[in-house]
């Protein structure tokens, strides 16, 4: 056994990675967003935040699912992703954002973003 095999060693979890981030590039190339869902239903920024993080909880679990070494570990991956959501009202109520703070989101919202900054 080498330590460049895939359920062992410095390469576990490689599949996982490998199918983590494409799905991030697939959505961000393919303009599919969860938060433009979102924004139908609540405030922009809040729709950025809860968007961003059931995109990754979707992606942790399809990653986890076809990894065989992190596939034991999927459930929790997921629940992992979602307890911390619960903490978004008290952030909301008691966290002042910096008014530089960027928040990521769609596509056209982060353009519009960065062409208001310049033309300022």
């Amino acid at each position: 056994m080498g330590i460049l095999e895939l359920d062992q060693g410095v390469m576990r979890g490689f599949i996982f990675g490998l199918v983590h981030v494409s799905i991030l590039i697939i959505g961000y190339y393919s303009g599919w967003s969860i938060n433009r869902l979102l924004k139908l239903a609540s405030n922009g920024h809040i729709a950025g935040i809860i968007g961003a993080v059931i995109a990754h909880i979707f992606a942790d679990l399809i990653a986890a699912a076809l990894d065989p070494t992190m596939r034991s570990a999927a459930l929790g991956i997921v629940f992992g992703g979602i307890i911390p959501l619960l903490g978004i009202p008290l952030l909301e109520r008691y966290v002042t954002k910096s008014e530089q703070h960027i928040m990521v989101g769609d596509h056209e919202d982060i353009e519009k973003d960065l062409h208001s900054s310049h033309d300022n």
